[in-house]
């Protein structure tokens, strides 16, 4: 057809315009495969960026990122003309006049490169293109992208398809904002926002020129140029950008002068924040959104949402606060406790042989080198060279000469925590502390680690006494006890538990004074009575989802639980017996600031409101009772106007696990203490029960908190029982005077008979502090 033509160079001309649109068209369809995607006209129009989402508290802090590419996208007012003008004149000069592909500015670029300048060719339009649409990436390339220089070709071809229609359906300044905020800084910074902050510590709006420069200079070569990596390159790339500034017009050369003498000025500040991005509460949330984000196929790394969640931020700084004062004494006793001698023991006190060995043989660095060497003993005299390092202390990080071996010791041999408070009637979990510093601890001690819960648990059997019929004036005998029972594998045993100072009063004991002394007896007692299914059967209607072995020690806290279940478990007594599910995200916006998701706890009765209360009032015995085992509370300065506290403390079999529950009018919080290793631990009560290890966090912490009452908790009583209260309750326990020259560690001197009794005196703290709690005999 093309013969018509007479004229020879129209014909070429119309020959070649001809292919052109072919060509086109087969490269738009991908025809046959052969060119790999091109963006459709939705894409172009509605461009996605994986953009990260924000994590916020409840009342508005930022406090976690969930990102693949770290990216903040910020509006074109937002971006100082300082990066703009910057970006133009190092990128695109032509960018005000071309329509997305430069053709005079390629040909001056391949001059420019051949005579040594460092103008590129790409249009800034065609960079975006290939920002946006992964121009460059195997998933975008047809069968022609795997041969060299065909490919290379076609793509870039692709490119300036798209620029082209990206130059129709947006202005000059939207293509520059899409840019800004999709381009690479390195440091995972993703947008000049991400990068703006990372190495400024500041907004894009106040970028100065200096700061611009080394910015845009970055986009040449973001690891080469990389101002922390190679400070030297970054600012002589940040001078050269200075000076195409000022070619095109936007600086002058004696400013140029001045700012080229200037040092890159980077402020590093935030770079701790960011670190400490990847947090136990962040990943908590991740978890706890798992199931919404399959079902509403959403990818919260990738979907620009903001997460706020029922975490109070001061709330959370005052436990965190806490935590870190109180753990450093906590390690310094553990540490003083074993002095020189080796911490890991097992149930007879002997030194676990190999422990370290074997720990070490779980690094990565020892099948590495197991790979290297294939010797065992070449291996480990390499991990016992010393060098210089630095390990996590409560001091800081400090300089240390370790070898692999020390460090793994430093870091087995320290304490862990994990602690959560709850609003007990809407669920707003308000503190969760999964750790001591999860650069180093990974797992949550919140949610994941479960420990032996001793005698916190006690409670759970004493609410099923109480759902039987039983009243806290109910009393039992404070004796030996046998319990004969067949076992799992069908074999005949007999369980006999002590107290923990290994004596008996033979005194009857209502319900309440028993559990506000911690009595194993007695709680061995109410076990068998109602039957250890029973104690089971309400722990789990309270909260526990954990199994439960149902033997007849369950009471005395033998299984292992989670503070996330403790806590939840505790805030049924003080919600009229419902079992409250605990919340931890509020709500989801998504990127345009539009709700799309709203979370409430939900509510299942568990017991009756008449118990619940009971159950509050028995907890408040541990502290009102003589003889109970949170009375180590009145040191703190906790009860004045008639405040009211309940609570209970735990210690499981050697001191591996200290515990506390307490609960107030406002708040139910659970705080655990103990090493990962359960083969290093205390020694004994005096330094390893929970009411000397877990007990002094809660405390300090309601202390700090009531410091505060525009935090919503705030001093006073319990809440009146909103029920009949049917059964008799109101039976003080005896008074119990302490000897001066008593030397035990307990209340009670073992080798006393009946102890004086005086007239009840709840608020007489001089007597009552001395107390301690048992450790519960769990075998």
């Amino acid at each position: 057809m093309f013969k018509r033509v007479r004229n020879k160079f129209l014909r070429i001309a119309l020959i070649v315009i001809y292919f052109v649109i072919l060509f086109t068209c087969a490269v738009q369809i991908n025809f046959l495969g052969l060119f790999g995607s091109s963006p459709t006209k939705k894409e172009i129009l509605l461009p996605e960026l994986n953009v990260s989402s924000e994590l916020y508290t409840a009342d508005s802090v930022l406090i976690a990122r969930y990102y693949k590419q770290d990216r903040d996208p910020v509006p074109f007012d937002s971006i100082s003309p300082n990066i703009i003008n910057a970006l133009i004149a190092t990128e695109d000069v032509r960018f005000m006049k071309h329509h997305g592909v430069d053709f005079l500015g390629l040909f001056g670029g391949i001059f420019s490169t051949l005579s040594g300048s460092d103008r590129g060719a790409s249009t800034i339009t065609q960079q975006l293109a290939k920002n946006l649409y992964r121009t460059r990436y195997q998933d975008s390339q047809g069968l022609l992208g795997k041969i060299p220089g065909i490919g290379l070709i076609v793509t870039k071809y692709k490119e300036w398809m798209t620029a082209f229609k990206l130059e129709s359906k947006y202005s000059k300044e939207e293509i520059l904002t899409m840019y800004l905020n999709t381009v690479s800084f390195s440091n995972n910074a993703y947008g000049i926002k991400s990068a703006s902050v990372r190495y400024f510590d500041k907004y894009p709006s106040d970028i100065t020129v200096n700061e611009a420069a080394v910015l845009v200079g970055m986009l040449k070569g973001t690891t080469l140029y990389n101002p922390i990596r190679n400070p030297k390159n970054a600012l002589q790339r940040r001078n050269v950008v200075l000076g195409q500034m000022a070619k095109e017009g936007y600086l002058k050369q004696e400013e140029v002068a001045k700012l080229s003498k200037d040092s890159l000025g980077l402020d590093l500040n935030n770079q701790e924040v960011r670190n400490s991005n990847d947090s136990y509460l962040r990943n908590a949330v991740e978890k706890w959104l798992e199931d919404w984000a399959k079902e509403n196929e959403v990818d919260i790394y990738t979907s620009g949402l903001k997460i706020y969640t029922t975490i109070d931020s001061r709330m959370q700084k005052i436990a965190e606060d806490v935590v870190a004062v109180k753990m450093k004494e906590l390690q310094q006793r553990l540490d003083n406790v074993w002095g020189n001698d080796l911490p890991w023991r097992d149930k007879e006190g002997n030194v676990v042989p190999n422990f370290l060995e074997d720990h070490a043989k779980k690094l990565p660095i020892y099948a590495s080198l197991m790979k290297k060497y294939k010797d065992e003993a070449k291996v480990f005299e390499e991990l016992n060279k010393k060098k210089d390092m630095e390990v996590f202390t409560w001091e800081g990080m400090e300089k240390v000469n370790y070898s692999t071996m020390d460090s793994l010791k430093h870091y087995l041999t320290m304490l862990n925590t994990g602690m959560m408070a709850m609003d007990p009637y809407n669920g707003d979990i308000k503190v969760w502390i999964g750790g001591i510093n999860h650069n180093y601890y990974k797992f949550d001690h919140v949610n994941q680690a479960k420990r032996q819960a001793g005698s916190t648990f006690k409670p759970f059997a004493y609410a099923a006494a109480l759902e039987s019929g039983m009243t806290p004036c109910d009393k039992f005998e404070d004796k030996p006890v046998k319990i004969e029972f067949i076992n799992n594998k069908g074999e005949h045993e007999i369980w006999e538990p002590k107290n923990a100072d290994w004596s008996f009063s033979h005194s009857e004991l209502s319900l309440r004074h028993a559990m506000a002394r911690s009595l194993n007896t007695v709680t061995a007692q109410i076990t068998e009575k109602v039957g250890w299914d029973k104690v089971v059967e309400m722990a789990h209607l309270c909260g526990i989802d954990s199994k439960l072995e149902s033997v007849p020690s369950v009471g005395l806290g033998s299984n292992d639980v989670s503070v996330f279940e403790m806590v939840r478990g505790y805030s049924t007594f003080m919600n009229e017996g419902k079992r409250t599910e605990p919340v931890l995200v509020s709500r989801i916006e998504d990127k345009d600031g539009k709700v799309i998701a709203e979370f409430k706890t939900s509510t299942k009765q568990a017991i009756t409101p008449e118990n619940a209360w009971l159950m509050g009032y028995m907890l408040r015995g541990t502290i009102e009772e003589s003889g109970g085992t949170s009375q180590a509370l009145w040191e703190w300065d906790l009860f004045k106007d008639e405040n009211q506290i309940g609570g209970k403390t735990g210690t499981s079999s050697d001191y591996v696990d200290g515990w506390y529950m307490g609960v107030t009018k406002d708040l139910v919080a659970g705080v655990w203490v103990g090493c990962d290793e359960q083969s290093i631990h205390f020694k004994s009560s005096a330094t390893g029960e929970g009411s000397k290890t877990a007990l002094p966090i809660y405390a300090l912490f309601m202390e700090e908190l009531y410091k505060h009452p525009e935090l919503g908790v705030t001093l006073g009583k319990f809440p009146e029982a909103k029920v009949e209260v049917t059964k008799k309750y109101n039976c003080p326990g005896p008074r119990i005077r302490v000897r001066q020259d008593s030397s035990s560690d307990e209340g009670l001197n073992p080798d006393a008979e009946m102890p004086n009794i005086v007239l009840p005196d709840l608020l007489n703290r001089g007597e009552s502090n001395q107390q301690q709690e048992e450790q519960e005999e769990t075998n």
